[in-house]
């Protein structure tokens, strides 16, 4: 079939490989002037196949509201006149009960575990480089009451199938020596030694630039205008280049543009439980090696990940749920390097750091939205949320499966729009 992948983010460019290894003619079109450049260019860069469970969870609610008006706090609501907000928001109370959360955890990591496994074939199939390391990844815990949370939670996770293992403040050390020189003390700590990290910018561009050389049509600097469909198909894509319209027909067309993927699909009739939730990052110049982490790290009572990507630490996390906004908040940059200075001190020169911020595409409960909808040859892998690098090879290889017409063999409920 020919397939139009609109979006060429770390979930498009991936849903691509799958589709032209399966033999698909595929295009991938793309506002942007390459591969990666929106929400998959500077993410945290942690592959946490053991970080299943979603921001909604019970104790998220009494955290906003302590938090609110605190511009430097890890979760922020921004209230807005905005229908959408809301409605994304009171779902998001609801999958905070604590038996959506179980449910949600469990999805999300069982698409998280196909996905790790999905990842490493791709990477020896196709040769791709993007700074990647296998040494795990670390979480850290600096309130005791979160602490005791975490080694009940990580019981869930290891009957799910991953190996996490709970450790004394002193084991942590450790496990990442940098941590010995940090003005601050976690309470304890779950590692989890079969994650990963890589550059997810990096992992995008180089593999799309791999796709085109296997046959895979890159459309880039073109916007998406609208989707023609009557009551039976999609019949084609508008899209806008160069300043002129283009009409793009395909057999099959798959919507992997993120946050904007409910504005395409509603007139459609298509709705999606997607809403920005936004994140931020700063990357910063290794200083000194000897004193910075090769283990991933993640500090879940800030809820930031401290990432080795070669010369470079980035620092990632906090979320914010203030529309489809993309300026740097200095506040909150500040804040990200203020931790990253109290973790591991002089490994980092802050001065150079470069500060980013990005829109996830987020479902209240975190769990992607993939698979078809009511017409026959529109599908949809989206709403990846905090997760779109750790689940992008399990995703991707599932949506084309169901392209394919074949059911894929992970065992996830997989949702789809209305």
């Amino acid at each position: 079939m020919n397939v139009l992948v609109l979006g060429a983010g770390v979930v498009g460019v991936t849903s691509a490989w799958y589709l032209a290894a399966d033999g698909h003619a595929v295009t991938v079109v793309d506002r942007q002037p390459g591969a990666g450049l929106e929400t998959s260019f500077a993410n945290g860069g942690q592959i946490s196949v053991s970080q299943a469970e979603p921001w909604a969870n019970p104790e998220a609610p009494a955290k906003i509201v302590r938090w609110l008006g605190d511009e430097s706090a890890p979760l922020l609501f921004r209230p807005m006149l905005s229908p959408r907000q809301w409605r994304w928001g009171l779902r998001f109370l609801y999958e905070c009960l604590p038996g959506r959360t179980r449910d949600n955890t469990v999805q999300i990591l069982r698409l998280a575990i196909y996905s790790g496994a999905q990842l490493k074939q791709l990477r020896d199939q196709s040769g791709v480089r993007y700074d990647h390391l296998e040494r795990g990844i670390l979480q850290l815990y600096f309130d005791a009451r979160e602490f005791e949370v975490a080694r009940a939670r990580a019981e869930l996770i290891r009957r799910g199938g991953v190996e996490l293992l709970v450790k004394s403040a002193e084991q942590c050390v450790e496990i990442e020596p940098a941590l010995a020189h940090s003005s601050v003390r976690p309470a304890g700590g779950t590692y989890a030694p079969g994650d990963e990290s890589g550059d997810a910018h990096l992992f995008t561009r180089n593999l799309a630039e791999i796709c085109a050389r296997r046959g895979v049509t890159f459309c880039y600097d073109a916007s998406v205008e609208r989707i023609e469909a009557d009551s039976e198909r999609v019949r084609a894509v508008h899209v806008t280049r160069g300043g002129a319209c283009v009409r793009m027909e395909a057999d099959a067309v798959l919507v992997c543009l993120g946050v904007q993927s409910p504005f395409l699909l509603e007139p459609l009739g298509v709705r999606l439980p997607v809403y920005p939730v936004k994140g931020y990052s700063v990357t910063i110049p290794v200083a000194r090696p000897d004193l910075a982490p090769s283990v991933c790290i993640t500090d879940e009572t800030h809820k930031m990940a401290v990432t080795r990507l070669g010369d470079r630490l980035r620092v990632a996390g906090t979320a914010e749920l203030n529309g489809y906004d993309t300026s740097v908040n200095e506040v909150r940059c500040g804040a990200l390097l203020e931790r990253a200075r109290q973790l591991f001190p002089e490994a980092g020169d802050l001065d150079r750091a470069q500060k980013w911020a990005g829109l996830r595409p987020a479902t209240p409960g975190n769990v992607p939205v993939i698979g078809r909808t009511r017409l026959p040859n529109l599908f949809l892998n989206t709403g990846h949320g905090t997760l779109g690098w750790t689940l992008c090879a399990g995703s991707g290889r599932s949506i084309a499966d169901i392209i394919g017409g074949r059911p894929p063999p992970v065992d996830f409920r997989f949702r789809r729009g209305d």
